[in-house]
C-alpha cells in the first residue's frame, strides 16, 4: 500500500450477518465587404498583413490548455484511530483536545475506538456512570461517531477478559449515546467506496473465533469496497509489552495467553484480504511494516502509554507518547498521520493500495 470533508454515504451496518441501516459560445467570424475595394497603394509603407477581418475569431477561451490534466479523485473518508482511553485522566482529555484541532483543521467524518473502553473491568450495565466519566465527558467536543469493539478490560477480570456478559452492555449502551455506536461485539459498517469490520479480538483470543471466521468469509464474498479496513483491540504484530500474537508476552509456550488464536484467525482471514488493521492493545503508536499487502496500525496511546520493546518488527514510526492516529483515503491512497496528545505531528506517509 501508499498514504493522504466529505460527505460520506449514509452508512450502513451489518452485525452478525444480519443488516440494519443505517460555456461560452465562440465569437462569429465577421464577414467582409469587397464590393468597391480601393486600388491598392503598392508605395504603401503598411506591413502586409491580412486584415483582422478576413480571419475567424478563435473560439472564446475554455481554459482548456490541450494538455491532459489529471483529476483528483474524491476523498473517501477521513478519521481518526485510537484506544485503551478509557481512564477518564489527564491524558486522555488532552488526547481528546488534539483531536479536536486536528479534525476542525483537516476534517473527521468518524473515530476508530480500538478497545479497553473502561478500564480497568468493564461496566456493570449500560447505566453505569462509568460513560460519563470515561468517554462522554472527554470526548464531549467532538462531534462525530464513533465505531467501537471491545477489548480484554471490557470483558472485566482486571483485563483478564473473562467476565463475557460485560460486553453486551457496552452494545446495549448505544441506544443511550449520540456518539457510542457499536452495534453488537463484531459488525461491519458500509461507507460507500469504504468497508470497515469491527471484531471482538477477546472471543476470539479465548478460541471463541469460529462464528467471526465465518462472519468474515460472508463479508469478502459480498464486499465491493474499494477499500476494506478491520479494526479490533488485540494487535497482530508490535514492538510493545504484548507483542506479537502467537508470542504474547513472550509466552510462545503458553496456551492462549500467548495469542496464538490471534494469529491463526488473522492469517486465515485478514492478511492479504483486506487492506489495513488497526488495533490497540500495546499503549503505543505505531505503523509496522505490511504483510502480504495488509497495513499494521496500534494506536493504543488513548490515554496512558508502556515502553517500546525490541520484537523483531520493522517499523516506518514507533512511539510511545500518547497520542492517535488520523487517516484520510482517497482514490488508491491512504495517507496516514501520527499525532501526539500537545497537538504535534510526528510522522506523515502515504501509501497506495
Amino acid at each position: 500500500m501508499i498514504l493522504f470533508l466529505f460527505a460520506c454515504d449514509e452508512p450502513s451496518t451489518v452485525k452478525n450477518g444480519g443488516e440494519v441501516d443505517s460555456a461560452t459560445n465562440p465569437v462569429d467570424s465577421m464577414p467582409v465587404d469587397d464590393t468597391d475595394d480601393p486600388p491598392v497603394d503598392d508605395t504603401d509603407d503598411t506591413d502586409d498583413t491580412e486584415d483582422p477581418d478576413d480571419t475567424e475569431d478563435p473560439p472564446a477561451d475554455s481554459g482548456d490548455s490541450g494538455e491532459d490534466v489529471p483529476v483528483e479523485e474524491p476523498v473517501i473518508a477521513r478519521f481518526v484511530a485510537l484506544g485503551d482511553a478509557g481512564e477518564g485522566n489527564d491524558d486522555q482529555y488532552a488526547v481528546a483536545d488534539a483531536i479536536k484541532t486536528v479534525c476542525e483543521a483537516q476534517g473527521c467524518d468518524f473515530a476508530l475506538y480500538l478497545g479497553d473502553n473502561i478500564y480497568d473491568s468493564g461496566v456493570d450495565g449500560p447505566d453505569d456512570s462509568q460513560f460519563e466519566e470515561k468517554f462522554e465527558l472527554p470526548y464531549a467536543e467532538l462531534d462525530f461517531p464513533f465505531y467501537v469493539v471491545l477489548g480484554n478490560h471490557d470483558y472485566g477480570g482486571e483485563g483478564a477478559g473473562y467476565e463475557f456478559w460485560k460486553g453486551p452492555y457496552q452494545v446495549e449502551y448505544s441506544d443511550y449515546s449520540d456518539k457510542w455506536t457499536m452495534p453488537d461485539e463484531y459488525y461491519t459498517v458500509s461507507l460507500g467506496e469504504l468497508d470497515l469490520i469491527g471484531l471482538d479480538t477477546n472471543a476470539i483470543f479465548w478460541g471463541f473465533g469460529s462464528e467471526q471466521g465465518t462472519f468474515m468469509t460472508s463479508v469478502h464474498g459480498s464486499s465491493t469496497a474499494r477499500w476494506k479496513i478491520a479494526f479490533g483491540h488485540h494487535c497482530y504484530r508490535s514492538n510493545g509489552q504484548h507483542g506479537n500474537a502467537g508470542e504474547y508476552e513472550g509466552f510462545e509456550w503458553l496456551p492462549i495467553a500467548n495469542g496464538a488464536a490471534i494469529e491463526e484467525f488473522f492469517d486465515d482471514y485478514l492478511r492479504g484480504q483486506v487492506d489495513a488493521y488497526i488495533a490497540g492493545h500495546d499503549h503505543l503508536r505505531e505503523w509496522v511494516e505490511a504483510v502480504d499487502g495488509t497495513e499494521l496500525i496500534v494506536s493504543g496511546a488513548g490515554a496512558k502509554t508502556t515502553d517500546l520493546v525490541d520484537r523483531g518488527n520493522t517499523t516506518h514510526f514507533e512511539s510511545d507518547v500518547e497520542g492517535f492516529t488520523w487517516i484520510q483515503l482517497q482514490g488508491d491512497e491512504m495517507t496516514v498521520q501520527f499525532w501526539d496528545k500537545d497537538g504535534t505531528m510526528n510522522f506523515e506517509q502515504v501509501t497506495t493500495r
